[in-house]
């Protein structure tokens, strides 16, 4: 039965038959056909749902068909074409909710292959809601179709669709839907379906709507070991103890099923999925009593939730009236029955389930202001880039020419604006009037006509204006000379013939020079305006802020001039010949090998892109202020036009994820890794408790931890670093960011940035170094297994030494793996306070260092109980309730 869960989970039968009647109002419904060309809209002839051409929504993608040996004669018609996106790594639907921003939705997508691409190839692709990944989508085979759908509450009067490639196939999608909820439906905020089932429906056939308001989709469940009842009545949808709730529609409730053993129990536990760490589930239970009872007959049951009642008291469902219940599971391996009482003459029933997984969306989407002024100069100007989605979040898709920051602020704001050379034609754009944080502004080389709005003086942030090579004409507002000649903003107009200070026009243009700028150097100009930006950690007043960046930014330039060395983009071509040899690749570029002179180096060029200036502000700053043996050392770099570079030591040995590949065939020892373990710990340590401030990675994995050649290890790529604000704090509220697989659930939830959070990714690196897995392990069975999860089930049932890496073959101290794994644990608890500090962890893996040098080996042909081990000095950790002692 758990196969047929699955299946129906997953995919639609291309036989069902929808049952439908009567037409009703569709207000509320959004349905998309995507890739429809031939026509702009049709009703489906068996829903009756208007659909509509997604071509007016959508800026990017192909509008394709699918093999007409898939189009079978009852595939709804929203199959017959897709629309496939080749082009982008991200590429999103906005759809304007009805009800807007704090309503509930029901948002589904639906996808079906069908050899549109002529291909044969199944891809594999990732769906976001928002800045949020949702699922991944995978298909069974080419007549499958995978819908995906989730009950929602929008954060703002957009919900964003997102598809992301991920390397495994072209991204497309088939239709796109959306529905108004009740505003209480489901008490949860965001439930992604897992199941639903209307309970004894014959096989092949579908509820969808007008049966169901709401256009829930109920497909049949039947079993074996049950009996299948039913009527013709209608059933009274109002009678619950959650009456402000949608009830499942009466035509779903007019079927039911009973054991096939009078005196047995309905057994639910086959609903459940296979749990996954942290996360909660929620079964909705409906129940409506469909045959007459005569006067001696009674139908009592309970639900039990692993052994424990859900139902205050005994449920006995009225006839023709239903009612529900709501179970909420958060532990694996639960237990779901009814069971008659035993006053119950007649066996339970069941009438329909819902299984939902609870679904962290809470995100901190760009500031509402910004986000619909982006998208009013967007519309004003016709632009064709892929702004798509929210234009912030998450960081790794910021929109081209688009730079944030949060500051100050629980939502990230547009700091940066750059739209130069982007064919701009007409008068600058209003809704630049609403980026009230903007600092840097670029509409050089476009074809803008008109004044200089007076709206640019009052946005108080701007630090840099740039309007050079345009049309603009008149006389530029008073208070942008005041505050170009004050040195707070940089402002560039020249190449405008018919634009003047004052008085008459300049026939040759104007050009006012800042003397901020100049008095640094313009060859650094760009890596001042962002680095400033860096460190606006918390908005203090005007003169002291101002004060502070200068400050900040002088002490980067002099170290940079004194102590590092600058090389011209040409200079580069030579010290890597022509960037001859690869050695890395990460989100904003590529690192090459190099020499200067003798030395051999790693070049890594920058990506020209918002992301890709964070990129170098970021590990500038970092690296000029903070020196450790543990952390890689800055040589050089590069700041020639649009070529940018940090210029690192070479290491030899590349990164640690390498070395723990199974495809690596140089095993690592264990002395080997416990030795870089204690490198990267100690690396970290100095970040937390050797920086004033302290300095949080946020990136902490096996890949950026490289190995010298010696085999001793090295935290690189600062690029997500963060500053604390102030020594004190506790945390910081920040967009989240990191890499699956390594991010602390607690900073992943709640989007505040702790020292702990580093201690958890590292945690996970450490699981990586004793057992060899990666961080997310795929099974057997193609699902995929966070290691933590792994290694706790694991430990349930085996020691130590069965979760070592294999390819150890026994050759480590079982004392040494033993305090090494308590470590690890530790470190991933599920919450931060139960967490040890790095110097904490620092101490203990040197001891473990110790025990493996200094002891020696024993045999390992008996399994020795690591759970009645304690790590000796401070620290030990429960493996069942998950708290550390340094935190008790």
């Amino acid at each position: 039965m758990a196969g047929h869960f699955l299946l129906f989970m997953f995919q639609f039968s291309l036989t069902l038959h929808i049952i439908v009647h009567a037409n009703q109002n569709q207000s509320g419904f959004i349905s998309i056909d995507c890739g429809l060309v031939n026509e702009q809209s049709y009703t489906d002839e068996t829903t009756s749902i208007y659909y509509t051409s997604d071509a007016k929504i959508i800026d990017t993608g192909v509008s394709q068909n699918i093999s007409s040996k898939y189009k079978a004669n009852n595939l709804a018609k929203q199959f017959w074409n897709v629309r496939s996106f080749p082009e982008g790594t991200r590429n999103c639907y906005t759809l304007n909710v009805p009800n807007g921003m704090r309503s509930k939705y029901l948002v589904r997508a639906l996808f079906m292959y069908g050899n549109y691409d002529g291909k044969d190839s199944l891809p594999e692709f990732d769906i976001y809601l928002g800045a949020k990944w949702w699922e991944s989508v995978v298909f069974e085979d080419a007549n499958s179709v995978v819908s995906k759908e989730i009950l929602y509450v929008a954060s703002s009067d957009y919900v964003h669709v997102c598809l992301v490639n991920t390397s495994k196939g072209t991204p497309f999608i088939s239709a796109l839907e959306l529905r108004v909820l009740n505003s209480d439906a489901y008490l949860v905020n965001s439930l992604e379906l897992l199941a639903r089932f209307d309970i004894g429906l014959q096989d092949g056939e579908v509820v969808r709507y007008p049966d169901d308001v709401y256009d829930r989709t109920w497909r049949p469940y039947n079993s074996n070991e049950w009996k299948e009842i039913n009527t013709s009545l209608t059933i009274d949808e109002g009678a619950t103890s959650y009456n402000f709730l949608p009830l499942a529609p009466s035509t779903v409730l007019r079927t039911a099923a009973i054991p096939a053993n009078v005196s047995g129990n309905i057994d639910l536990h086959h609903f459940l999925p296979k749990y996954i760490n942290g996360s909660t589930y929620y079964v909705y239970l409906y129940f409506a009593e469909i045959q007459k009872l005569e006067a001696n007959q009674v139908r009592e049951f309970n639900i039990f939730v692993n052994g424990g009642i859900l139902n205050n008291d005994p449920i006995n469902p009225l006839y023709l009236q239903s009612k529900y219940y709501i179970s909420a599971i958060s532990e694996p391996n639960s237990e779901l029955w009814i069971n008659k009482t035993s006053r119950s003459s007649l066996p339970p029933l069941i009438n329909a389930i819902e299984v939902y997984m609870s679904k962290d969306f809470l995100q901190s989407e760009t500031y509402q202001t910004d986000a619909d002024a982006i998208i009013n100069i967007k519309s004003t100007y016709g632009i064709k880039r892929n702004w798509q989605g929210d234009p912030c979040t998450p960081m790794a898709y910021l929109w081209d020419g688009v730079n944030c920051s949060n500051a100050g602020s629980d939502s990230p704001r547009i700091i940066y604006l750059n739209l130069s050379s982007s064919g701009l034609i007409g008068n600058i754009a209003p809704g630049i009037s609403n980026l009230n944080s903007l600092e840097y502004l670029d509409l050089s080389n476009n074809n803008l006509t008109g004044a200089v709005p007076d709206f640019l003086s009052q946005l108080n942030h701007l630090r840099v204006l740039n309007l050079e090579g345009n049309q603009l004409s008149g006389t530029i507002p008073s208070q942008l000379i005041e505050r170009s000649e004050n040195g707070s903003l940089k402002f560039s107009f020249g190449g405008n013939p018919n634009l003047c200070t004052s008085g008459s026009c300049n026939k040759n243009g104007n050009k006012i020079v800042v003397p901020l700028v100049a008095s640094l150097g313009g060859t650094f100009f760009i890596l001042t305006v962002a680095l400033i930006s860096f460190c606006m950690f918390k908005r203090r007043k005007q003169a002291s802020l101002q004060l502070s960046k200068l400050s900040a930014y002088s002490k980067i330039k002099e170290e940079l001039e004194s102590n590092k060395q600058q090389f011209t983009y040409a200079e580069l071509m030579s010290i890597t010949r022509k960037f001859e040899r690869v050695v890395g690749k990460g989100a904003f570029g590529i690192v090459y090998h190099g020499n200067i002179g003798e030395t051999e180096v790693a070049v890594k060029m920058i990506s020209p892109s918002p992301q890709g200036y964070l990129q170098f502000q970021a590990e500038a700053k970092l690296l000029v202020i903070v020196h450790h043996k543990c952390l890689t050392s800055l040589i050089g770099y590069c700041d020639d036009g649009t070529n940018m570079a940090l210029i690192y030591e070479y290491m030899s040995n590349g990164d640690l994820a390498k070395h723990l590949s199974d495809k690596n065939e140089n095993i690592l020892s264990w002395k080997q890794r416990l030795q870089i373990a204690v490198d990267a710990a100690e690396g970290l340590e100095y970040m937390h408790h050797g920086c004033n401030p302290p300095i949080v990675h946020r990136d902490v994995k096996s890949k950026n931890i490289l190995l010298n050649e010696k085999l001793r290890g090295k935290l690189a790529d600062f690029g997500l670093s963060k500053i604390f604000p102030d020594e004190g704090d506790t945390h910081m509220s920040t967009v989240v960011a990191g890499t699956p697989g390594y991010l602390d659930p607690q900073y992943n939830l709640f989007k505040k940035l702790k020292e702990k959070s580093d201690v958890y990714s590292f945690g996970v690196v450490l699981l990586e170094i004793i057992t060899g897995q990666p961080a997310i392990i795929k099974t057997e069975e193609n699902t995929h297994i966070h290691i933590v999860q792994w290694v706790s089930s694991m430990l349930l049932e085996w020691e130590v030494i069965d979760i070592m890496d294999s390819r150890f073959k026994g050759e480590f101290k079982i004392n040494s793996a033993n305090k090494a794994l308590d470590i690890a644990m530790a470190c991933v608890a599920s919450t931060s306070t139960n967490r040890p500090t790095m110097a904490h962890v620092v101490m203990e893996l040197k001891q473990c260092l110790a025990m493996e040098v200094t002891q020696p080996y024993e045999s390992h042909s008996y399994h020795q109980s690591s759970s009645s081990y304690s790590l000796m000095n401070d620290v030990s950790f429960d493996r069942i309730s998950g708290e550390s002692s340094l935190e008790r």
